[in-house]
């Protein structure tokens, strides 16, 4: 796959929907989502130069500090699905960005996933300041995404309407 330019979005990552993907409601299983939106984040850190090969020769690897995901319009099987990826903010050691999960057949936005990961060396299993390429990378697609209008998705809290009672 040729290397991406820091477009904004990222749009790179397509799957489809596939068969053993579907739950009892006859739609993608929730559990799903999180496995095609993280083949999404495989192909966003290879894009910025945290591949496989870059974490074998620096012993580093990345994990998942927090994780959202919102839910618009089911998917089935078989649907085409496109991701599309926005940088929202990095520093040394962590990457804020929101995934967008879309169905091609209609461009009818699906799902979202909002993640922060953090940088870590395989050593002390602890965060590590990213090397100096993989952050000139964030900071030239951050100057490209910063153009983008703001997801409304991210940075959202989880709660009940105040007016709502819980029992």
């Amino acid at each position: 796959m040729p290397p991406a330019r820091e477009t904004a979005p990222f749009d790179l990552y397509r799957d489809v929907v596939r068969p053993d993907w579907i739950d009892h409601n006859g739609h993608l299983n929730v559990g799903y989502y999180a496995v095609v939106f993280d083949f999404a984040t495989d192909a966003w850190l290879d894009f910025l130069g945290l591949d496989a090969a870059h974490r074998a020769d620096e012993r580093v690897t990345t994990f998942t500090l927090e994780a959202h995901f919102t839910y618009q319009r089911e998917v089935v099987e078989g649907d085409r699905l496109r991701f599309t990826t926005q940088l929202l903010g990095y520093d040394e050691k962590r990457i804020h960005y929101l995934h967008r999960m879309v169905r091609e057949a209609d461009g009818t936005l699906s799902a979202t996933n909002e993640l922060i990961s953090l940088h870590v060396s395989e050593d002390t299993r602890r965060g590590a300041p990213m090397h100096a390429d993989v952050l000139a990378k964030l900071e030239r697609v951050l100057a490209a995404h910063e153009a983008l209008p703001p997801p409304p998705e991210a940075g959202r809290v989880m709660g009940l309407a105040a007016r709502a009672t819980t029992r």
